[in-house]
């Protein structure tokens, strides 16, 4: 399944975004720290190139990602020109207190009354970031929710007299080139529900957990996961909570929507779904399907034209 999801908002976002940029000092870009580059918008790396604005990558909600990988994202990130990573949740204070302090190290040359530090937060929906602008200005003045898309206007405050904070509506982009991208989104909830079937996504994810983390199924659902698939582990998931609709039948749409939410509210235990290796394998994959499609694409257009070469010769 190919999930696509680009509101007419987000287009509209894309463009003022790319007009702000000419205004800012810094860009916050908020990752999720189970998919970092699953959850990574593309177009904002484009803007901010583009601009030559440094960016503190924001790891967040690393108390529901698997420890390990967030280490190894930060040392990718870390390693990119321009880049500082900063793994955090906004769950504590201290951790998002940090944040300016950061940003100034990035643009040494602003920060003063005559020249405040500019800064724009940005991200894809869901992720944290309006959370991460009330507590930083430690009261509510970014509507939060457990939905995508819940802001959609940009805001511009001032942290303090030497610090301006520009809020943007979470932004996806037009395309998801890889599905297992769309997959990971659908699941860690960074795409509305009308865009998906919960099913297949929670196919997916349980397909991922078998590989990386069987462990922690067995420990939240009971069940052994030896020869299991992904449809398996959601019919043990049906199975052991119960879940059957009239007549008896396992009620797969629930125990895939349970699976999820298990997943995206750590019950399951600290995930994630992607590393710096898997990724790597996921885009050589991609490129070779990419390029064997090319090349099929290239045969039948020259077997197309080879035809027509014949018809013309046989008249």
């Amino acid at each position: 399944m190919s999930i696509q999801w680009f509101p007419g908002h987000m287009n509209a976002a894309k463009k003022e975004a790319a007009e702000q940029m000419e205004n800012v000092d810094i860009v916050v870009e908020v990752l999720d720290a189970r998919l970092p580059e699953a959850s990574r918008n593309p177009l904002v790396e484009e803007i901010r190139k583009f601009r030559q604005r440094p960016c503190l990558k924001v790891l967040n909600k690393i108390d529901l990602a698997d420890p390990a990988a967030t280490a190894a994202w930060k040392a990718f990130y870390d390693a990119q020109e321009g880049v500082t990573a900063y793994p955090m949740t906004t769950k504590k204070p201290a951790d998002v207190a940090r944040i300016p302090g950061l940003c100034l190290s990035l643009a040494p040359h602003r920060g003063v009354p005559t020249k405040p530090l500019r800064i724009m937060i940005m991200g894809i929906p869901n992720v944290g970031k309006s959370t991460l602008m009330n507590a930083l200005l430690k009261k509510r003045v970014a509507k939060v929710g457990d939905e995508p898309a819940v802001t959609k206007t940009q805001q511009r405050l001032y942290l303090d007299k030497h610090t301006v904070l520009v809020d943007t509506p979470g932004m996806l982009w037009p395309k998801i080139a890889m599905a297992s991208d769309g997959l990971m989104l659908a699941a860690s909830h960074a795409i509305g529900s009308n865009a998906l079937i919960e099913e297949e996504v929670a196919e997916f994810l349980a397909g991922v957990l078998l590989e990386r983390y069987p462990h922690l199924l067995s420990a939240r659902y009971g069940f052994k996961t030896e020869g299991m698939d992904g449809v398996d582990v959601i019919e043990g998931v049906a199975t052991r909570r119960g879940y059957r609709v009239r007549g008896g039948e396992l009620d797969y749409e629930k125990a895939s929507h349970m699976l999820l939410q298990d997943y995206r509210s750590g019950a399951l235990g600290r995930i994630s779904l992607e590393t710096p290796e898997t990724r790597a394998a996921s885009l050589a994959r991609h490129e070779a399907e990419m390029a064997e499609k090319a090349r099929i694409a290239a045969e039948k257009a020259a077997e197309k034209a080879e035809l027509a070469a014949r018809g013309k010769r046989g008249t």
